[in-house]
């Protein structure tokens, strides 16, 4: 995987906001062999419980404390903020808009201090789309139905202007469902339901695998070019109801509420674009969501 930049590859140097979490911990897994020799800096608010012996960690809270974030970021050709408030986890989801501009206020800081040009690339969420029908390129109006969806694409918003504003190229990664660290796949338990539709169905959602996630961010964090927003999944959406029988899981079907989403499919040609050749970007099968979320778990 090469980089696009004019900079030696190798010397990249990258910064990961909320690298304690999920997403984060795929990173760490799978990165190091992703992007050897590259300068990985990971942030959490609190030291880990078994950091690797090799992790540059940089323990902070962004909100709170500005300055260590800035000398965290100096010399860092990316920022890649994975920090935010979920639903069910608490806080406040204004803070996904304060941590964006904490990272856009970081880079600047950075791009003052070094030769290089600190640009932020954002965690967001398909969830911005809300319930429209049909593939949903990066261009489709933002309806979000949930407070969740609707603070990302605030954050969006928020982030894009500032970054005009000041300089800084900023990217929002509008991320599908997540196999394994997802509601339906991750959050099963005894007694699971899933919602059916008048047809029979089961809600259909864009999905990426942990391990496909970390190559394509791996890919998209040594691109110098990216638009300022890009949809990331793997093509064809999947039925919630064929991902737990991949994972032979039990669950039963109730009546879908009128709120219930049937579908939510992105379109990834332009994430395809971006992609190196040696990182290919397959249909998303139940079977392999499913094998990369054991993988993940077996080696935790």
């Amino acid at each position: 995987m090469e980089a696009e930049s004019g900079a030696d590859p190798a010397a990249l140097a990258i910064l990961v906001l909320g690298a304690a979490g999920r997403i984060g911990g795929v990173l760490r897994r799978d990165w190091p062999a992703l992007l050897p020799g590259r300068d990985l800096r990971w942030q959490a608010r609190r030291s880990p419980a078994n950091p690797a012996i090799d992790d540059a960690w940089h323990i902070l809270a962004p909100l709170e404390d500005p300055a260590t974030l800035v000398r965290a970021a100096e010399g860092v050709d990316t920022i890649l903020c994975l920090a935010g408030v979920t639903p069910g986890h608490g806080g406040d989801l204004d803070d996904n808009a304060r941590l964006a501009e904490a990272s856009i206020r970081a880079a600047q800081a950075s791009t003052r201090v070094s030769d290089r040009k600190t640009r932020v690339l954002l965690a967001s969420s398909a969830a911005v789309y809300g319930n429209q029908p049909g593939t949903l390129p990066e261009e489709a109006p933002l309806h979000p139905a949930t407070p969740y969806g609707a603070a990302k694409a605030e954050m969006e918003a928020q982030a894009l202007r500032l970054g005009a504003e000041v300089g800084v190229a900023v990217t929002a990664l509008r991320i599908g469902n997540i196999a394994g660290l997802d509601a339906i796949l991750g959050g099963w338990r005894p007694g699971f339901q899933l919602d059916r539709f008048a047809d029979g169905t089961t809600p259909r959602r864009s999905y990426i695998g942990v391990r496909m996630l970390a190559q394509l961010l791996a890919a998209l964090v040594q691109h110098r070019g990216l638009p300022e927003v890009v949809n990331v999944a793997q093509p064809s959406p999947v039925a919630m109801g064929d991902l737990l029988r991949a994972a032979r899981l039990d669950f039963s079907l109730r009546p879908a509420p009128d709120s219930a989403i049937p579908e939510v499919a992105l379109e990834v040609t332009r994430l395809a674009g971006l992609l190196p050749p040696d990182v290919p970007l397959p249909p998303a099968d139940p079977a392999q969501l499913v094998a990369e979320w054991a993988a993940l778990r077996d080696e935790s």
